[in-house]
């Protein structure tokens, strides 16, 4: 139950939150890091200078033992001279310090102590440990933090020793207990954590603000996209675009990405409305002519054989005309969908000269021949590429006046076979030419419709031909005629060869170039 309710009070907050939120966490976490560090620096060299306080006064008491010790001898017996020359270390030079030092002979007993120890309970506090004594004996120096009750200490105990002019050996003759108080160091790291402590809080404070601040500032553009974002849905007009930003940064990037993705929006519910509207407008007119014929069967040409005949033929001619729209309209869908087509090895001089025998009985009065025919094959589906060139050949014999010429064509061009249905008939306003190839668009409006044309023809030899990854382009002059090239890969660059280029190819060109021959 806490880790859910946890989600959900995060999931809860703002993308700004959550980085404000993280920013000063990990922010947080790297003040502490450093706080610590420096209270351990500032701690350990705090307590090594206390150390080296020690230290220092263990190295006098010793020299001044040594130098009250340094009698001529020679005709004193070992007894007297220990007796004799072995004077105390100068305690008592410590009275004004901040150091407190005992002496303690052999056997354990204290022979002397400074005057700042008095007789308290300071003194009871440093009485000497009889394991720190024997490891002293030893010859151990020994470092330790004293404490008892309120009283925190920091003791060095080392062994003192002297060299014995009969023998001559150094002898342990003592123990020295050098002591200082913590009190000034523990106050002082105290002072250090408290000021830590608290210009860390100042400091995370200060960096919430200012992350505030900063994720504020930075997601300033980020909103007002969103409200225009939201205008946008609201009022239902992809017209309108969002502002952009003028930093040349990641938001401006988005802005733009946005604004195109906006108008690509605007383009294809454009198109889809156009569409809906177009294929409402095409299926009334055949639906309409049918309803017509019904209502004159209705009235009684189910007597007049000849009328009968006729409102028949007309239902006949535009249920026709509704399966090829319908066929049509599929063939796109599926096209726009990504349908893979088939991949197979196809003749296109065997497929063109196919074309020419069906397309004849259309001819009537024009002229329909072939020209030019190179053999070649590609790789694609027979079927698709024949109904291209189908809806070529018919769109140019329907717009071809009787006496004029229809030309079918294969050549081969840098590695592309060019499929060429070229006529000597209308031709194309340059205008039109951009638009030819959208659904439903037709140049010549009223001639189409009395040919039977729903605009599908051309979209659908586009949509072939990119599935084939290919290309096809247009060249027209109205009132001389216009002339359609597919352009296809051949097998062998299809399958990924490098295409055989001509002499006069390569010296205009280092690549194919795919233009209308």
């Amino acid at each position: 139950m806490a880790t859910s309710a946890r989600d959900v009070i995060i999931h809860g907050m703002s993308i700004g939150t959550r980085l404000t939120i993280s920013y000063v966490g990990f922010f947080a976490a790297a003040l502490l890091a450093l706080h610590i560090g420096l209270y351990m620096i500032v701690r350990s060299s705090l307590i090594g200078s206390v150390d080296s306080e020690l230290r220092l006064g263990v190295e006098v008491l010793r020299r001044g033992f040594a130098e009250s010790n340094e009698t001529p001898y020679g005709f004193f017996r070992d007894d007297q001279l220990r007796a004799i020359l072995l004077r105390q270390p100068p305690l008592r030079d410590f009275e004004a310090t901040s150091l407190y030092v005992q002496f303690f002979d052999v056997r354990g007993k204290l022979v002397g102590r400074s005057p700042n120890i008095g007789d308290g309970e300071l003194a009871t506090a440093l009485a000497l440990d009889p394991q720190q004594f024997a490891r002293a004996i030893d010859g151990a120096d020994q470092l330790d933090t004293l404490e008892r009750g309120e009283i925190r200490m920091r003791v060095l105990t080392v062994p003192l020793t002297f060299t014995n002019p009969v023998t001559r050996r150094d002898e342990v003759v003592g123990v020295l207990q050098v002591a200082r108080s913590m009190a000034e160091t523990e106050h002082a790291l105290r002072l250090l954590f408290y000021a830590l402590a608290g210009g860390g809080i100042v400091v995370l404070l200060a960096a919430a603000r200012g992350g505030t601040w900063l994720t504020r500032a930075a997601f300033r553009p980020i909103d007002e996209i969103t409200q225009t974002a939201q205008s946008i849905v609201r009022a239902e007009d992809l017209s309108r675009r969002v502002p952009v930003p003028p930093a040349a940064d990641e938001l401006q990037r988005l802005t733009v990405t946005i604004n195109e993705l906006l108008a690509r929006l605007e383009e294809l519910f454009t198109t889809q409305r156009r569409f809906i509207a177009d294929v409402s407008h095409e299926l009334r007119t055949p639906l309409t002519a049918m309803q017509g014929n019904l209502e004159v069967l209705a009235r009684g040409a189910v007597n007049d054989r000849q009328l009968l005949d006729e409102s028949l033929d007309d239902m006949r001619r535009e249920v026709a005309r509704l399966i090829r729209m319908v066929n049509d309209l599929l063939l796109l869908a599926r096209s726009d969908s990504g349908v893979e087509i088939r991949r197979e090895p196809v003749e296109l001089d065997t497929l063109l000269l196919e074309l020419h025998r069906e397309l004849r009985p259309l001819a009537g009065r024009v002229t329909l021949r072939i020209g030019e025919e190179d053999q070649a094959i590609v790789i694609g589906d027979r079927d698709r590429i024949k109904q291209a060139l189908l809806n070529l050949g018919v769109n140019a014999l329907q717009h071809t006046p009787p006496g004029g010429v229809v030309t079918l064509s294969l050549t081969v061009r840098d590695g592309y076979a060019a499929l060429c249905v070229a006529d000597t008939g209308y031709g194309i306003a340059s205008h039109d030419l951009p638009h030819i190839f959208e659904r439903f668009y037709r140049a010549d409006r009223s001639r189409s419709r009395n040919v039977g044309g729903a605009g599908l023809g051309l979209s659908i030899v586009r949509s072939v031909v990119e599935a084939h990854g290919g290309q096809v382009t247009v060249t027209s002059e109205p009132g001389q005629g216009s002339r359609f090239t597919i352009l296809l890969p051949l097998a062998s660059l299809a399958a990924g060869e490098p295409p055989i280029t001509t002499d006069e190819t390569a010296e205009q060109h280092d690549a194919p170039v795919i233009s209308a021959l």
